[in-house]
């Protein structure tokens, strides 16, 4: 392949490292911050909560910058708008100044991921997708990887500030190098005027929704509140729907959800996504809560995930050329269902070993599924209509990993009750039903998936005109 399917997917998703370090470290250093600020930790988590409501309002907005102003103009824009929001995040002296600035990193944050993908779909013909996906999916799993390492060692040996004030320079640098590396592509020649009623329905309906399912279970509201939350979004999302289909210059055209390829990966792939999602939550509470272990130790454990989702590159390409999209998302969501199943066996006298390799090999199995079903949802799409393509699977991503989280919360719920202990205080036996469930939960995805063509994603596997 060219250095197009391997260096632009690496300098566009530059700043997704940023995002997925910014999100993974702020875990890692919250009671380092409360302390700090003066605060309780667990009203720290504000500054998460209101930073994923911030990307969910703004997210709507990315598809019609991008063709209003061309993508590279406005990804490097988000960029600039990260960067400084976290590095006025780090100067923050109060929970109050916090948010705030958490709001502007979520603002750039929502333009990042889905500009960035459209940026990718134009770059690289539709024979080079599979590995320009493969390179654009590493910097944001070195993020994973390097978060809890990055944020212990800052708030042990330097300040928590620089958490947030590292985005700076490294912000930058991924502007430099998209000015420098990423073609610009014009804006659409159409420039259809913005659909603000669309912005509030589609923006104010996803913010709640995910509202619902961030304050779930956690004891920040109360539980009625969270279920009007969510029927209050679902209501706002649903009038969307039926004010798109009156509009020309709608901000996301829900008729791409016709396409079968992209139906099937977006739709029929959420199952595997939410247990995605669910699982990262799990595990680390299985690990230090149920087995005991510590920190760092649940930390080099999990690490195997990351590094069997790295391995993804290595074998995924040649896969996808000899078993086609349809048999591989088969086999692979298959065996992800037994893994994240297995997971549920592991007990505290398990062998460190043999849980680091079976998490390896789930993390290569998780990462080839969710690499191979964005690769295909964007197969048969026109490129006049990859703006909204984009948008909206970024969207339904961000739903189905918070929704697994809610899942992963309540099914350990469930179980605490049942075997009499309360939601604080977890034990080894209160984990494997929640792994058996989201394991089953995963074989959903295959009702759509066994409806695919053997011939469907033909193009990305190298012997296909471009679109």
């Amino acid at each position: 392949m060219g250095w197009s399917s391997r260096v632009v997917p690496a300098i566009i998703a530059t700043p997704l490292f940023l995002q997925s370090l910014d999100t993974s470290v702020m875990a890692t250093a919250l009671p380092t911050m409360a302390a700090a600020l003066q605060v309780p930790t667990l009203h720290l988590n504000l500054a998460i909560t209101t930073y994923l409501l911030s990307i969910a309002v703004f997210l709507p907005l990315s598809g019609w910058c991008a063709d209003r102003f061309g993508p590279r103009r406005v990804f490097c824009w988000a960029i600039a708008l990260f960067a400084i929001g976290s590095g006025l995040a780090g100067l923050a002296n109060s929970l109050a100044e916090l948010v705030v600035w958490r709001i502007v990193q979520g603002f750039g944050g929502a333009l990042m991921l889905p500009v960035a993908r459209l940026i990718l779909l134009r770059s690289v013909t539709p024979a080079a997708l599979v590995t320009a996906m493969i390179w654009f999916t590493v910097p944001a799993t070195l993020g994973r990887m390097m978060g809890p390492l990055f944020g212990g060692a800052v708030v042990t040996w330097v300040s928590w500030r620089w958490i947030f004030l590292i985005n700076l320079p490294l912000g930058l640098l991924s502007i430099l190098l998209a000015l420098r590396f990423v073609p610009a592509h014009p804006p659409e020649a159409s420039r259809e005027p913005f659909d603000v009623r669309g912005f509030f329905l589609l923006g104010g309906g996803l913010a709640a929704v995910m509202a619902a399912f961030e304050t779930t279970g956690k004891g920040v509201v109360a539980p009625a509140v969270s279920i009007a939350l969510g029927l209050f979004g679902v209501l706002l999302l649903a009038t969307y729907v039926v004010w798109s289909r009156q509009r020309p210059n709608r901000l996301v055209d829900l008729d791409i959800l016709r396409i079968r390829t992209y139906r099937t990966s977006v739709i029929g792939g959420a199952p595997l996504r939410i247990a995605i999602g669910a699982a990262p939550f799990l595990l680390p509470l299985m690990l230090q809560l149920g087995f005991g272990l510590s920190p760092l130790d649940s930390g080099l454990l999990t690490f195997a995930t990351a590094l069997g989702s790295l391995a993804t590159r290595a074998v995924l390409g040649r896969l996808i050329r000899h078993f086609g999209f349809r048999r591989l998302l088969i086999g692979a969501t298959t065996i992800t269902s037994l893994m994240y199943a297995s997971y549920g066996l592991f007990r505290p006298e398990t062998s460190h070993l043999l849980i680091f390799c079976t998490l390896l090999v789930g993390g290569l199995i998780n990462s080839m599924s969710m690499v191979a079903m964005q690769s295909l949802g964007f197969a048969d799409m026109p490129q006049p209509r990859m703006s909204h393509a984009t948008t909206l699977a970024t969207m339904l991503q961000q739903l189905s990993i918070s929704l697994g989280v809610v899942l992963g919360a309540g099914l350990l719920a469930v179980t605490a009750w049942y075997h009499g202990n309360p939601p604080d205080a977890l034990a080894a036996r209160d984990f494997p039903f929640a792994f058996f469930a989201i394991g089953a939960m995963t074989l959903l995805s295959l009702l759509s998936f066994v409806r695919l063509q053997p011939g469907d994603g033909d193009t990305l596997r190298g012997g296909g005109k471009p679109r």
